[in-house]
């Protein structure tokens, strides 16, 4: 599920623009967001299981003063609603210009669309079996993107020099786009509430942390490797060339080595079911975690679960039927979810550290150096993008 959240249009998008743009050289930046994704959902899970709370709940009773609690839970909910709709007008902008491919039409009407359905299927329950099928499809084109990456034949020194970090003019956004995509807030909350339901409470606590761990490194790993297939397609296929990714179809041209003039069928086909997946599950996320914060029961027919989402859904349509560029906006969405991972991160460090709630199964050292590791990078390259934005570094 935290595998499925990830590999969206948006990570296909900001990772296309990462190889086309720079090469090989921001691959450091997918690694260290992959190693950050591992490191904050395994706190997530193991606060799940352990405490048999999600981290909006856990926040209630963490600070024992009023003011404090209600101004961290305010903050969750700010960063989780914004977040999410940003999150959200990625969503429906890359199924847009999926099925602008397919069709001709403006993605913005099929982004309107998209959101129209999103609510519809949302408000019915009846988004499971469609889920289902295009998660499959989003699988299908994952693996051909790795055999496509193997097929084009990346120069295997310029792959390895890529994990030398540096920042190339210009990079900044991406970097930080390409962390938020990874490593999505909204998952931090998901995860801790998904996994009560997995490993229930007559499972023992370290079988069950153990099983969980595997399955987060897993899903995660892999998730990973098929954004790294993204980029060395990318980078061979369209850097070398100079070719820019404006459109779907420039991101196409990349598996034109394998499927030749389906390609770009192909992958109009599997944007549209990323978009139409993450468009139903983000809203359903961001619900879940502001229920746990408020403390109210995650009803899925209750008023004000149906009002969050729905709100979710409100706010990532019109953005995303009002934006001009529809890949900027894309890349605008990861970058807004890189910008406030540093604020849910904290939180969530926070929690993983109190003894009256996890006992022995709280942070040690090590994984508190790991955590305070991913909100440095995270918090620098979010100030660096903000200097240099008014122009106080070149």
């Amino acid at each position: 599920m935290v595998t499925a959240a990830f590999i969206g249009p948006g990570t296909v998008t900001t990772a296309s623009i990462a190889g086309a743009d720079f090469g090989f050289a921001l691959v450091w930046a997918l690694v260290f967001s992959v190693g950050a994704a591992m490191v904050l959902q395994e706190m997530a899970a193991r606060l799940g299981i352990v405490s048999r709370a999600g981290l909006g709940e856990a926040l209630r009773t963490t600070f024992r003063h009023p003011g404090a609690s209600y101004a961290a839970i305010a903050l969750v909910v700010v960063a989780i609603a914004f977040g999410n709709a940003a999150f959200q007008t990625g969503n429906l902008t890359g199924a847009g210009i999926g099925l602008e491919v397919l069709t001709g039409t403006s993605p913005r009407l099929w982004a309107a669309v998209v959101g129209a359905a999103a609510f519809v299927l949302l408000l019915t329950g009846t988004y499971r079996l469609i889920e289902r099928a295009v998660v499959a499809l989003v699988v299908v084109m994952g693996v051909v993107f790795v055999v496509t990456s193997v097929i084009v034949r990346p120069d295997p020194s310029a792959l390895l020099d890529g994990l030398v970090p540096r920042m190339p003019s210009g990079a900044t956004l991406t970097v930080i786009a390409l962390v938020g995509t990874t490593v999505v807030p909204y998952n931090l909350f998901l995860h801790a509430s998904s996994v009560r339901q997995k490993w229930t409470d007559d499972t023992p606590v370290d079988r069950a942390l153990a099983e969980a761990r595997g399955d987060t490194y897993l899903s995660i790993g892999l998730g990973g490797l098929v954004t790294l297939a993204v980029v060395t397609t990318a980078a061979t296929a369209m850097f070398a060339e100079g070719l820019e990714v404006e459109n779907a179809a420039d991101m196409a041209t990349q598996l034109e080595p394998l499927l030749g003039p389906a390609a770009q069928g192909f992958f109009a086909a599997g944007l549209f079911a990323a978009g139409l997946t993450s468009a139903i599950t983000a809203p359903l996320a961001a619900a879940f975690a502001v229920s746990g914060a408020l403390g109210r029961r995650p009803d899925l027919k209750a008023p004000g679960f149906r009002a969050t989402w729905a709100l979710v859904i409100l706010a990532g349509t019109t953005f995303a039927v009002l934006g001009r560029s529809p890949v900027a906006a894309i890349l605008f969405a990861q970058a807004a979810n890189g910008l406030l991972l540093p604020v849910v991160a904290v939180f969530l460090l926070v929690v993983m550290n109190r003894r009256d709630l996890l006992g022995e199964y709280r942070n040690n050292l090590a994984r508190n150096l790991m955590g305070c590791g991913v909100v440095l990078v995270a918090t620098g390259l979010g100030l660096f993008n903000i200097l240099r934005a008014t122009g106080l570094v070149d």
